[in-house]
């Protein structure tokens, strides 16, 4: 079955998995920059989200993978605490509106999926690309499902048969 004409396909991203940056351009600590630097056993490896996926520096190269998916629709997630650094609406980070060209008044998005994710267990082998990050340049590799769900889009749905 083919899904109708101008359906969208998209993907979202979660601000903590992929953003880093966690100290770039005044943004100020969130909820799990905090948890995450006490230390101790509270993480596994002590592991933290200050460069996670390096989206917040390597935003281009996500732009690639968008593309190359072939995606109508991405939900971009940034850190509320890159906007509001000290977490009121009293300071906002004029950096990140100037820099980023972010519209505070019309930021509304709120990174849901990311709740759902923690509470099913997925780790950071989960998603689309595959993030090395070993790797300082953090480089994305399609994963077989990035892969299959490009065709899937190709396609319009339509299952491919040899």
């Amino acid at each position: 079955m083919a899904f109708p004409a101008g359906f969208g396909w998209g993907a979202s991203t979660a601000a903590y998995q992929v953003e880093g940056g966690w100290d770039a351009d005044g943004k100020g600590p969130s909820v799990w920059d905090t948890f995450t630097h006490q230390g101790g056993e509270r993480v596994f490896k002590n592991q933290t989200g200050d460069v996670a996926c390096g989206s917040y520096t390597l935003w281009e190269e996500d732009l690639k993978c968008i593309k190359q998916l072939g995606l109508t629709h991405y939900r971009f997630s940034l850190s509320w605490s890159r906007l509001l650094p000290d977490g009121t609406t009293g300071f906002i980070n004029q950096k990140a509106i100037q820099l980023d060209k972010v519209n505070c008044k019309i930021y509304c998005l709120w990174s849901l999926l990311d709740n759902f994710e923690w509470i099913q267990g997925y780790n950071s082998r989960f998603g689309l690309f595959h993030v090395d990050f070993e790797d300082p340049a953090r480089p994305r590799v399609p994963y077989t499902s990035a892969k299959e769900y490009a065709k899937l889009i190709q396609n319009n749905g339509l299952e491919e048969h040899p």
